[in-house]
């Protein structure tokens, strides 16, 4: 990545304005369309959203769109829609036992609901906030059941794939229970056991950085500082460490980038969840200190290789080991070409990355150590506001051009006569690119700083 001259939210001020013009039409027009007993629109194909059964893990992000256009724009049509899905469509989610999205679907729409009417930019009654946090408290506690203890005692919340999967995309989905903590949940087991929802949290992202994270060790043949593995395998017989996986990636031994980019992340804003944690909550995880150093050692590796294994203008390939990355020599040198007959570019992996290194770099400062990363995430916007990666075409229902979805699978959509899928949205791209607008918005304008968690407000 080039991090060649200074950059300031203020500068992308007309870019966000576009942004949110074209956003605006676009989400009326897959309001209009979209057919819900089809499932939740996932990706696009020629423009229009399809659905794609594997688990409904984008319904949220479609709500939340409408609901975060209206905290860009101050529309009230947009607020109706989110929040009016949301109270008909979203209740089983909350429940959902069989996935590890919660913190998606849930925060994403009963979250952002919430904390537009405790931002004071909505009027709600006071059941509606209690129908908000009884939403979150159960999402959080139903997400923390999905649970593995493994061999020294601690656990993860397993992926769809079964109790042996850790996946890297969890941790953000760590918002869910941090929150509901907040809230004075817990997840009651038996004979009445209180389990903590924050421990759970807290032990998900030691295990999270521990096993899915590299540090250039020596922990393998293939460890580099800052390499993610999409997925940990274990012994769920006695918890036992077998193995890296991947489910989207090339290999467990290469970096599917969008797994790279949920672990930055998560990482970074759980790091400025601490700040509204009490010390005597962390003291039996191991302490403020400890903990802390541990998600910026992870936030760190994780954002220095994302710097360093992606294009000059920010956006990444799908995975750094993708075979077809051979045949484009000095592609890191140089801006990301979408339409190449080699490899995909994955354009929500950089939303999401964006955010990530925005927030890591406003932990470490932004004229010490965190500059260099404040600075990578305003170029890696600046370019997904801008052509070619601004869906710019009114009739085209994404927001952002060139996202990947399941390489491995085909599932991505290839024009006519190319060799490698371009062209396309994803829901969670939009959504991500959606709420990085939003935060950069808030930054250019001196509104109130966008988080998860609960924050006090003047």
């Amino acid at each position: 990545m080039l991090l060649n001259r200074e950059r300031k939210p203020g500068n992308l001020r007309p870019a966000l304005d576009r942004f949110f013009e074209l956003a605006g039409g676009k989400i009326l027009d897959l309001d209009r369309t979209w057919d819900s007993t089809r499932g939740a629109p996932v990706f696009t194909r020629r423009g229009k959203y399809t659905a794609r059964g594997w688990t409904e893990w984008t319904q949220g992000f479609q709500y939340g769109c409408q609901i975060l256009q209206f905290d860009a724009t101050g529309d009230e049509r947009f607020l109706r829609m989110g929040r009016d899905h949301t109270v008909r469509h979203m209740a089983p989610h909350v429940t959902h036992i069989g996935v590890h999205d919660h913190g998606f679907n849930n925060v994403s729409t009963y979250g952002n609901l919430r904390r537009l009417a405790r931002e004071g930019r909505t009027q709600e009654s006071a059941d509606a906030m209690e129908m908000f946090a009884l939403a979150l408290k159960a999402s959080g506690a139903v997400q923390a059941s999905r649970w593995t203890t493994i061999a020294d005692g601690t656990g993860y919340i397993c992926s769809f794939n079964g109790p042996h999967s850790l996946f890297s995309d969890t941790i953000r989905s760590c918002r869910a229970l941090v929150l509901a903590h907040q809230l004075g949940h817990c997840l009651m087991g038996e004979n009445d056991r209180k389990i903590s929802l924050l421990g759970r949290a807290i032990e998900h992202m030691k295990n999270t950085a521990k096993y899915n994270v590299y540090y250039g060790t020596g922990r393998d043949a293939y460890d580099l500082r800052g390499r993610v593995s999409h997925e940990s395998i274990f012994n769920v017989t006695d918890g036992a460490y077998r193995c890296p996986s991947t489910q989207q990636g090339y290999s467990p031994f290469s970096t599917w980038t969008r797994g790279l980019a949920w672990v930055l992340l998560g990482f970074a804003e759980q790091l400025e969840c601490l700040s509204a944690i009490d010390d005597a909550d962390l003291k039996p995880y191991g302490g403020r200190t400890k903990l802390k150093r541990m998600m910026v050692d992870a936030a760190r590796a994780t954002a220095d290789f994302y710097i360093a294994s992606t294009a000059a203008d920010g956006i990444p390939y799908w995975d750094t080991g993708a075979p077809g990355l051979a045949q484009m020599p000095g592609h890191l040198d140089e801006p990301s070409k979408p339409d190449n007959p080699y490899e995909p570019v994955d354009s929500s992996a950089a939303a999401i990355a964006a955010q990530g290194l925005l927030r890591l770099g406003r932990v470490l400062g932004l004229v010490d150590a965190g500059r260099k990363y404040y600075q990578a995430g305003l170029l890696v916007a600046e370019t997904l506001f801008s052509a070619p990666y601004l869906s710019e075409n009114p009739k085209h229902q994404g927001l952002i051009l060139h996202s990947a979805y399941h390489r491995p699978n085909g599932w991505d959509y290839v024009p006519r006569g190319k060799k490698v899928p371009f062209g396309e949205s994803s829901m969670w791209g939009d959504y991500h690119a959606m709420e990085l607008a939003v935060y950069l918005l808030r930054l250019a304008n001196g509104g109130h700083y966008l988080t998860f968690f609960d924050q006090p407000y003047a």
